[in-house]
């Protein structure tokens, strides 16, 4: 087995992080910096790094919608990352209240919504 390093060089300081559950659905993607993936390995608790908030985020903080790290893979160029992950809390990711960010789809002509929603964002977030 080989040691690869992640290039996190390449933009910036952060690389793209897809996060599936076991069942291989995407549930959504955000960025890791170095720390955000060393924070990651030592919780097991997926932690990205905000690019609004310019700090590091541990998903579910907030709404209590975390997820467990199983297994993380990189690309053939080390700068990319497939996280499998396990849900924790209401069973949603999207900070819509939905079980996936990808919960839009283009149909006939537009994007639009699938599925139903878990939780209100509303009653989580306190936002109106």
């Amino acid at each position: 087995m080989s040691e690869v390093k992640l290039d996190f060089a390449k933009e910036g300081g952060l690389i793209p992080a897809v996060i599936q559950d076991r069942g291989g659905d995407v549930l959504m993607v955000g960025f890791m910096n170095q720390e955000a993936f060393e924070h990651t390995l030592a919780t097991g608790f997926v932690t990205f790094y905000s690019r609004s908030r310019r700090k590091l985020w541990l998903k579910g903080e907030t709404s209590g919608n975390r997820l467990r790290m199983l297994r993380i893979r990189t690309d053939c160029d080390a700068d990319a990352l497939l996280i499998e992950a396990e849900m924790e809390g209401m069973q949603a990711v999207c900070h819509e209240g939905f079980r996936s960010c990808f919960f839009r789809e283009w149909q006939d002509g537009k994007f639009a919504d699938q599925g139903e929603r878990v939780f209100d964002p509303a009653q989580v977030y306190g936002k109106g």
